[in-house]
This record gives C-alpha cells, structure tokens and sequence, in this order.
C-alpha cells in the first residue's frame, strides 16, 4: 500500500509493533524440549491478546498462527506437537497478522542455545544482509539494484541466495505490489521503490541451494540442493531518505 493520510500511518505502527512484539517474545520463549506446536499456540496467544489475526491462516488457511522452520526445513514450516526444539537447532519463526484491516510481516532465524552445529555464520551473515539493504532502500531505486546488493553482499559471505523466494509489498492484505523483491538482479525488473510505499524486505540466505521447493505436507519449503538458509524480515515505510522500519522493535539485529 501507499500511505496517503495520518490514519493508515497510525494502522501500520500498530500492527506493525504487534508482530514485532509477538516474534520477539516467540524468539524468548523457544527452548529445548518445547514442540513448535507448543511455540506457536504461545505466539498465537500474544495475537489474540491485541485482537490481531494470523495472516497465513487468515489469507490461505494455514495449519498454524505463525510459520516455524527447523533445520532444513527453509521457510513456511508448519508448528508441529512432534518437532521438539533441540540444543544448537536452526529456528525461522515467521509472523504476519492483521488488525484493523492493516497488515504487516516480520521473521527472524536463530540458534537454539549453543551454536554447536556451527550455523551462527549463517545467521549473522542474514543479518547484516537485511541491515545494508535497508540502509540502501529509498524511493526512486531500482529494485532490481537493490536484489543485486543482495545477490552480492551474500556471496561476499560466502553465502547464494533463493531465487525464487522474495519480499513483498503489504500493508492491506498479506501479499500486495510489488511483489517479487528477489535477493538477486532481475534484468528485466525495471521497476523502482516508490516513496510512502510500505514493503516486506526479507532475505533467504543458503548454504547449498539456489531454489526453494515444496515437500509432500503441501506448505514446507526445503532447499532443492539441500543445506540450511537463514531469513530476516522487516516491514518498512519507503520514504526519500532511509525508510522507517516499523518492525524495528523486533529486535533481530540486537
């Protein structure tokens, strides 16, 4: 969406401090020994607690409130009584809702505890990536120059990048224009970031793969090389200088 007037600004904070709070506190709450069926109830709580709905759920009757990924699984895991959180895992949780007919979209992945399977690197280098993104995001840029920082700053870290996963814009439903903000330069997208635009900007970082592909529970994405990925998520406001990042309050860059 496009902010236009104080109201839809006001919207967009809201929300945008509800699902930043949820996954800061689903992120505090993930310990060894808990399933993920066990994490999102908890984070399904905080949702209903603000009066907020699931976006997955909501949008495409998805078998959960928030997406949790384990290890291998890269992205759209559904929480399960049967996946127990183990010492040195590699989470994703993602969460999106709505409220008051605004929506807004923020993910983060994570070690559990020790980082005895050595994929803190990984992290970080997700981190980062999503950091000098934003910095580099304001009206008038291409977008397909901003995928190409993406593409780079990855395998500057040794990293690839999914090419067939990417941010999106958001605001009065899940999914909106423009879409396809692809971690790598599309030659053909000519488009650029327009000014009071609000987007979803998400890295999918990878170790082995280039593509994200579907297993047989009909939502989990893995990789089609294999290997893990890491993805952190802000929703954003474009303005003509930095954007205001109203999911800052996350926390995944402290």
């Amino acid at each position: 969406m496009s902010i236009s007037k104080e109201s839809e600004l006001i919207g967009m904070k809201k929300i945008s401090e509800v699902v930043a709070y949820t996954l800061k506190a689903m992120k505090n709450f993930a310990r060894p020994g808990i399933s993920t069926k066990q994490l999102d109830d908890y984070g399904a709580e905080i949702l209903n607690d603000f009066g907020a709905h699931s976006a997955p759920y909501k949008t495409y009757k998805f078998p959960g409130w928030t997406c949790i990924s384990v290890n291998h699984e890269f992205c759209h895991g559904i929480p399960s009584p049967k996946c127990i959180l183990k010492e040195g895992d590699l989470i994703n949780i993602d969460v999106s809702a709505e409220l008051n007919g605004f929506w807004s979209d923020n993910g983060a992945s994570f070690v559990m505890g020790e980082d005895i399977y050595g994929h803190q690197k990984l992290v970080d280098a997700s981190r980062a990536i999503l950091k000098k993104t934003l910095d580099n995001i304001k009206g008038g840029v291409k977008i397909a120059e901003i995928g190409h920082l993406m593409e780079t700053e990855a395998k500057r870290s040794g990293y690839k990048v999914i090419k067939n996963l990417g941010g999106h814009g958001i605001g009065r439903s899940l999914h909106e224009q423009p879409d396809e903000l692809l971690n790598y330069k599309n030659r053909l997208d000519h488009r650029r970031f327009k000014k009071n635009a609000v987007v979803a900007i998400e890295t999918f970082i990878s170790t082995s793969s280039n593509y994200a592909v579907g297993i047989n529970d009909g939502w989990t994405l893995i990789g089609n090389k294999g290997g893990f990925m890491a993805q952190h998520e802000h929703t954003i406001l474009i303005t003509d200088q930095k954007p205001v990042i109203l999911t800052e309050s996350n926390g995944i860059w402290n």
